[in-house]
């Protein structure tokens, strides 16, 4: 039987974006939450997950439905950010376990919209040393001086992008294919691979 804490959640969101700058009242807000449960000591993912968010105050644009292939009438069907919120706790265990993103934009944008919302940011308080910015990670174990993408990074790993870029389900299975590289070669932090970060 797997130990609960041996699990990690790799998050990837993508939000409304524009071409330019958002219309007048118009902001980012999360559109998709992308997440895979990895078991990081026993090197497998262990299932994917997608949750569609129904923006509040802001609409899909063009732009954003090229990028992401997420279209207004999509995203309408999704549940409100504070539902989305909740069943990251309550069926994720946002709270408890460790998680990782591509970078900060992720943790910041959940902050962000927390903040805004008035709604309790699922991973706990900020303060809270949960999180690991795999982006830094990667490029620390592979000599880099610049932070790359993830698609760049999976080229350079030799692993193959699973699946389109930009859509929140797929970026997360292809970062926690990563995260496991970096796990073989003992590049990932023990604090968060198998057991709750210290605070």
């Amino acid at each position: 039987m797997r130990r609960e804490s041996s699990l990690l959640n790799v998050i990837d969101v993508e939000a409304t974006c524009w071409d330019g700058q958002p219309p007048p009242g118009s902001v980012n807000e999360i559109i998709e939450v992308g997440l895979t449960v990895v078991d990081v000591p026993a090197g497998r993912r262990v299932s994917r997950h997608r949750i569609l968010v129904r923006p509040a105050r802001s609409a899909v644009s063009d732009f954003c439905t090229e990028l992401t292939g997420l279209a207004q009438a999509e995203v309408d069907r999704g549940v409100t950010f504070a539902e989305a919120c909740r069943i990251l706790v309550e069926e994720y265990d946002a709270g408890e376990r460790p998680w990782t993103s591509w970078g900060e934009y992720d943790r910041r944008q959940f902050a962000r919209q927390s903040r805004a919302d008035g709604v309790a940011c699922p991973f706990g308080h900020p303060t809270e040393r949960t999180h690991t910015n795999a982006k830094a990670v990667f490029a620390e174990a592979y000599g880099l001086r610049g932070r790359p993408g993830m698609d760049q990074a999976l080229r350079l790993a030799g692993l193959p992008l699973e699946g389109r870029h930009h859509r929140g389900e797929d970026d997360a299975w292809n970062i926690a294919a990563l995260v496991l590289d970096l796990a073989g070669r003992g590049a990932w932090p023990a604090a968060t691979a198998g057991r709750r970060a210290a605070t």
